[in-house]
């Protein structure tokens, strides 16, 4: 298979089912976006030593996204021939990984924090980032053409699995995150 093909040489590019878009449709936009957050996953991986238990974690997040930029990739009305069917539960995994991390740290939440630390809590604050804008993306792409809600619901926990790991890490790291405000809103009960 050749890396390039001049298919889209002239602006447009194909699309699951064989149609052609512009390169800057919505669909084409959030795929990239999905394909940007994959990308940076893999960094964070590379920073990890092999033993490292988020190995497993993000390998499955980036297989997982695969399927999902293949789903995004398909117009809804021939979604259902798609081979690549999305996990079940990816929220539902996201969330479990939460309330591990969250239960093994020393310190909750209390304040908005800057992004930085480790160089692993750095680079998950920017995958963390590539995912909300995904997820901006996605639900722009939906108001034209239906994204499955599960993708949705992942890409929105996604990225609050991404904070998460960023806090474990410097938890772990015995490092302390440069606070910015307190949460204000957590006051006002």
């Amino acid at each position: 298979m050749r890396i390039y093909t001049k298919g889209g040489d002239k602006g447009t590019t194909g699309i699951h089912g064989g149609s052609r878009v512009d390169k800057d449709d919505i669909r084409i936009e959030a795929n990239g976006t999905l394909d940007e957050l994959n990308a940076s996953l893999g960094v964070i991986r590379a920073l990890l030593n092999e033993e490292d238990e988020r190995q497993e974690v993000l390998a499955y997040l980036q297989r997982s996204l695969m399927i999902v930029m293949s789903q995004v990739a398909t117009p809804s009305a021939i979604r259902a021939q798609n081979p690549n069917k999305l996990p079940e539960a990816l929220d539902t995994f996201c969330e479990q990984q939460i309330d591990r991390m969250n239960n093994e740290l020393q310190h909750p939440s209390t304040h908005f924090v800057l992004p930085g630390g480790t160089m692993i809590s750095a680079q998950c604050h920017v995958a963390r980032t590539i995912a909300r804008r995904a997820e901006r993306r996605l639900w722009t792409l939906n108001r034209t053409d239906e994204v499955p809600p599960l993708i949705l619901r992942f890409m929105n926990r996604l990225s609050d699995l991404l904070f998460t790991m960023a806090r474990w890490d410097m938890d772990k790291e015995g490092s302390e995150e440069e606070k910015w405000k307190a949460f204000l809103y957590k006051k006002k009960k």
